[in-house]
């Protein structure tokens, strides 16, 4: 197989305030096998207050390749599009195929929450080419920040089919296949002049309605289970019903600014709340049933107490976030 590593990889981090996480996600980058002549790692940051700056920053010092970039509208979509503007080589015009390799042609997506697998980079680039994909991505496997029965609850949840539905690059995958979306995403530069950038709008959700963009226009996204991130969820019940309402309100609202629809999935907790009379019946036993099979699994009787719990905190806060994003989309 031809040398995958001639590809330049521009790898964009989005992030606000992630001081606990951010040291641990560079190291997680500066310990990939790809050659960090053919990178760079932009840290676009929303004006973070906590340390964050002051931590990339001495990351940068030492390692010239890993920048700092200022994100004054702090959200995510503007992140993302600051980055791919930003990626080295954007404004140059390109005339000679051989020019090529001073550009990033690939793209890549990484969370501050989240660290990787050392070969997560070179094997993006790799199946790119190996599946004539033009976004790939992989397993995201969600562990706990800490030993906490609830926080592990948490963790589990997020892993489990019962928590989130056909997500199967939570839930796992034995063998690659085509996806509606990734977690994160390593995209070929002409994606974005063939679909455009982020959806501004959207504060949430906005990489998975681009992903669904390059689908209508008959891109390929692959998820393949070689390819491996970690990530670390909120910690407690409150902080994680919070989140799961944000993300319920993203799943709905959205359709105010775009003509393309999430996936089925994400508008089960609606309907879930919407009905709770009926539904309510059903959910307690299947939720029972999933928590003990988890419990069996994991060898921990504790977390078919614990497990109920989050199950209801993502269930719960999804569905009520969706049905005040449905209030805002007809308001």
């Amino acid at each position: 197989m031809p040398n995958q590593t001639d590809k330049f990889v521009s790898v964009i981090i989005p992030c606000r305030n992630e001081q606990k996480f951010i040291g641990a996600c560079l190291d997680s980058l500066l310990a990939q096998d790809y050659p960090k002549d053919k990178m760079e790692i932009l840290v676009v940051d929303g004006m973070s207050e906590d340390g964050t700056r002051e931590t990339v920053k001495k990351y940068s010092e030492k390692y010239p390749f890993i920048k700092l970039v200022d994100n004054p509208k702090k959200h995510t979509p503007f992140a993302l599009n600051i980055g791919v503007k930003t990626a080295r080589g954007d404004v140059i015009a390109v005339t000679g195929a051989h020019s090529m390799l001073n550009k990033p042609e690939i793209l890549m997506r990484i969370d501050a929450h989240a660290s990787y697998k050392n070969n997560y980079i070179s094997k993006s680039v790799e199946y790119l080419k190996k599946y004539d994909a033009d976004n790939v991505g992989g397993i995201m496997k969600t562990l706990p920040r800490s030993n906490k029965v609830i926080t592990r609850a948490i963790a589990l949840a997020l892993s489990s089919f019962f928590g989130v539905g056909n997500s199967i690059f939570r839930t796992g995958a034995n063998e690659p296949r085509v996806v509606d979306t990734v977690f994160g995403g390593c995209y070929r530069r002409e994606v974005f002049d063939k679909v455009g950038l982020f959806n501004e709008n959207l504060v949430r959700s906005q990489d998975m309605e681009l992903n669904l963009r390059l689908k209508k226009a008959g891109g390929k996204t692959m998820l393949t289970p070689d390819i491996v991130s970690y990530y670390y969820p909120k910690d407690n019940l409150k902080d994680f019903f919070t989140h799961n309402f944000q993300d319920g309100i993203w799943a709905i609202y959205p359709l105010k600014f775009t003509k393309t629809p999430l996936r089925f999935r994400h508008y089960v907790p609606l309907l879930f709340v919407l009905t709770l009379p009926l539904s309510v019946w059903p959910y307690i036993p299947a939720s029972l049933f999933f928590s003990a099979k988890i419990a069996l699994r994991e060898k921990d009787w504790r977390l078919f107490f614990a497990l109920p719990l989050a199950f209801a905190a993502r269930h719960f806060g999804y569905g009520l976030g969706s049905i005040l994003g449905l209030i805002k989309l007809i308001r």
